[in-house]
């Protein structure tokens, strides 16, 4: 049974047909590379998701529950958790304080509730060592690489310990070393029975780590193959319309 299943999912702006009838399923443990040029709505649709807004026609199928999101905490409450393409960090907090922001550790002190700094350092340190990433829980973001704070961002949504991690361009922007670092913690994700969605623009990223790849085309699916059924070259004509689907 898959853990998601999108069912006819449709999204209009006004007058801009953002998606048109996307069928999609995901399996627990799989990554699936979601593909497309620029206002393909890929991002659109990792939105409606992740309950930024509703689709404007379809359905989403938890494990077969179908489910409505009318805002982001209710997508979190059933296991989805998405890492943003800016992250979305804070550059003057620590790695720990991002982590959980706005699911901060407390204390009570008779009648006073404090923050308990140490429980979220120990925790934040926990999730880090399961990613194996070299990430400090104590050090500020704004002094870390590309690929510590996607650690971060990572690590903020194993907090939960979703069923789906939603990823927007991860690997945007960042060296060639901290991509191979984020590639491993999607790796990582999937030897814990995570599912994946990976939006990417980085062909070699999404052979590299999915075990599927769906291309949208001007809102529409296109095509949906095992990355060992396709090829790059066909992924990039389908992208581009030279293929018009596979």
């Amino acid at each position: 049974m898959p853990v998601l299943s999108l069912k006819g999912i449709t999204k209009t702006f006004g007058a801009i047909q953002a998606l048109s009838d996307v069928d999609l399923t995901l399996e627990r443990g799989e990554a699936l590379g979601l593909m497309g040029d620029n206002g393909a709505g890929k991002s659109t649709l990792m939105r409606i998701v992740a309950g930024n807004f509703p689709p404007t026609a379809g359905r989403i199928f938890l494990e077969d529950q179908a489910v409505h999101f009318s805002q982001p905490a209710d997508a979190r409450r059933h296991g989805i958790e998405i890492v943003y393409q800016d992250l979305a960090l804070c550059d003057n907090l620590s790695a720990a304080a991002n982590v959980f922001l706005g699911r901060e550790l407390k204390r009570r002190f008779g009648p006073i509730r404090y923050l308990d700094h140490q429980a979220m350092f120990d925790r934040a340190a926990e999730l880090f060592a399961e990613l194996k990433s070299e990430t400090r829980p104590r050090d500020l973001v704004r002094q870390m690489s590309g690929g510590q704070r996607q650690a971060v961002a990572i690590a903020r949504t194993r907090l939960s310990d979703p069923k789906i991690v939603l990823m927007d361009e991860p690997t945007a922007a960042i060296s060639v070393r901290q991509v191979a670092e984020v590639l491993d913690l999607i790796r990582r994700l999937k030897e814990t029975n995570h599912a994946v969605i990976l939006v990417s623009h980085r062909m070699p990223d999404v052979f590299s780590v999915c075990d599927r790849v769906a291309v949208l085309r001007r809102g529409r699916k296109v095509a949906d193959k095992p990355v060992d059924k396709t090829s790059p070259e066909e992924v990039t004509g389908l992208i581009t319309g030279a293929i018009e689907a596979a």
